[in-house]
């Protein structure tokens, strides 16, 4: 198969354990594709020996973040299809042949889901179903694997979304509900997620309350009504629920109830002008 339309996108940051033996990997499968390294601010040899591997080097002059890293190859790939993958030897080269294969039979993305066990830990294992769950809930569609870096797009597509993407690591979430909300296509295709090599980027604490943002940006990147309107319908219940209680055991209207109900008529308020908000977002892909 000719793989002369493919761009593959790395991002990398102090990555030089591993990104020599990605790159060689992937020309050997590939060896008609474009292969972008993008070095974001890497203090050790990685754009060195990537170059020396036969990749295209772009430096960051200082780190910029994951998703930088994903806008700066995306904007200077070339060829009609990307396949981003980690540098970090976790993405198997091999397994892109899957994806696109997948692309071709009519999809926009592809992207790849890890297998149970390809998780880092317990705890992001829990959170990514956690994502994963409710991102099905507010697409309507399976969503398999919400933040896996490793997907094919097609690139014209995904380029309409650059501005969006943020540059830490959220760019998989938002890319994925920004194409389900543009009505593309998306596929799911298994794969396993080999340990990093070298030392993890993510910090745990910091990263906790990033990825609780994300359940946020779920809602907000796709029908921001969905995720607002039970919460809205939460307060109302307490609401009524408190009522009833003081009403019978007081005979009053509380401060509380006041609070309840009106909370529940901004939280519903916020929903409709967030989905106004997101419907503007994406006037341009419609």
């Amino acid at each position: 198969m000719n793989y002369s339309n493919v761009s593959f996108v790395i991002p990398a940051k102090n990555e030089g354990a591993s990104i020599s033996a990605v790159v060689t990997k992937i020309s050997e499968n590939y060896p008609s594709a474009e292969v972008i390294v993008v070095n974001d601010g890497s203090d050790d040899d990685t754009a060195t020996l990537a170059e020396r591997a036969g990749a295209r080097v772009i430096s960051h002059p200082y780190a910029k973040g994951n998703g930088a890293s994903v806008k700066t190859g995306a904007r200077a790939a070339s060829n009609e299809i990307i396949v981003f993958m980690d540098g970090d030897g976790q993405h198997d080269p091999a397994d892109a042949e899957r994806l696109l294969a997948t692309l071709a039979s009519g999809y926009d993305m592809v992207v790849g889901a890890r297998k149970r066990g390809s998780q880092a830990s317990v705890g992001r294992a829990t959170a990514n179903g956690l994502y994963n769950n409710l991102a099905s809930f507010m697409t309507g569609h399976k969503v398999a694997d919400l933040t896996s870096g490793y997907r094919a797009v097609r690139a014209n597509k995904f380029k309409e979304f650059l501005y969006l993407l943020p540059n830490g690591f959220s760019y998989p979430t938002t890319s994925t509900m920004a194409f389900f909300r543009a009505g593309y296509s998306v596929a799911y295709e298994p794969i396993v997620a080999a340990k990093r090599e070298g030392e993890s980027h993510l910090k745990p604490w910091k990263d906790g309350l990033r990825f609780l943002i994300i359940i946020f940006k779920i809602g907000t990147l796709y029908s921001p009504l969905k995720l607002f309107v039970p919460i809205s319908m939460l307060f109302f219940l307490a609401g009524s629920l408190w009522y009833g209680y003081t009403f019978s055991a007081l005979g009053r209207f509380t401060n509380m109830s006041t609070l309840l109900f009106s909370g529940g008529i901004f939280v519903f308020l916020m929903g409709l002008i967030s989905e106004q908000i997101t419907a503007l977002m994406y006037k341009d892909s419609a």
